[in-house]
């Protein structure tokens, strides 16, 4: 294997202009990063181009790294699907669960004022698929060592409890306010449903920062090396 593997960042996409200029502004610190490998951005819904499609047009070997927190249908049916395509593609594991995203997730609730007596909810998107559930319910029980305050977990979509249910438990267990913790990646849909789920404070959407960028970095040296391997 010669040529450096091309970078296929896919996240879910979405309507939003915010959140779609999130997601490159990730996807280009992480090139940057790999000191400019050549990458392409694509996406399982909304959006175009779609998964399927990038990775039948990109030239030689390529890493897709799911711009997702945890796994779940898209990682293992849409992603899945174009990896298997193609003997010189693989995909790496979602972003999650990582200890940057717990520090980063730790140092929003602590900007956003944590007091003793408040609850945090951890707000996921959320899946139907158990191993998405479960990779949350790790990143809670990381959350619970790197914050102090209760932790409990709620989803936008997809899962039980709602984000809604979860804060008004929160309430009834006799919180003094609740922090949603947003656990979703970028503005739009989903960061939407937890921003109204009726928290005390939302925290904003994990959003393009530094470590987010480094984490898919990562992602992408684990794909190159599971590559090398596949090839010697």
């Amino acid at each position: 294997m010669t040529a450096r593997p091309t970078l296929i960042c896919c996240s879910h996409g979405t309507d939003s202009p915010e959140g779609r200029a999130t997601i490159t502004a990730l996807v280009t610190r992480a090139a940057e990063l790999l000191e400019n490998v050549p990458f392409r951005e694509t996406y399982v819904d909304v959006q175009h181009p779609q998964v399927d499609e990038v990775t039948a047009s990109v030239d030689g070997p390529a890493v897709i790294v799911p711009l997702l927190l945890s796994p779940g249908f898209h990682t293992a049916v849409d992603i899945g699907r174009a990896a298997a395509s193609r003997s010189d593609v693989v995909a790496t594991r979602t972003l999650g669960p990582h200890p940057l995203l717990i520090e980063l997730l730790a140092d929003r609730v602590h900007a956003a004022g944590l007091t003793p007596g408040d609850h945090v909810v951890l707000a996921a998107s959320g899946s139907s698929r158990p191993e998405a559930a479960a990779r949350v319910r790790d990143v809670r029980d990381a959350c619970a060592l790197a914050i102090d305050a209760p932790i409990t977990v709620g989803y936008a979509y997809g899962a039980t409890p709602k984000v809604a249910d979860a804060v008004a438990a929160a309430r009834e267990a006799g919180a003094a306010r609740v922090i949603a913790a947003s656990y979703v990646l970028a503005p739009g849909h989903f960061a939407g449903l937890v921003s109204r789920a009726g928290a005390d404070i939302t925290t904003p959407p994990l959003g393009a920062d530094e470590r987010i960028a480094r984490i898919i970095a990562e992602r992408y040296a684990e794909g190159v090396a599971e590559l090398a391997s596949l090839s010697a």
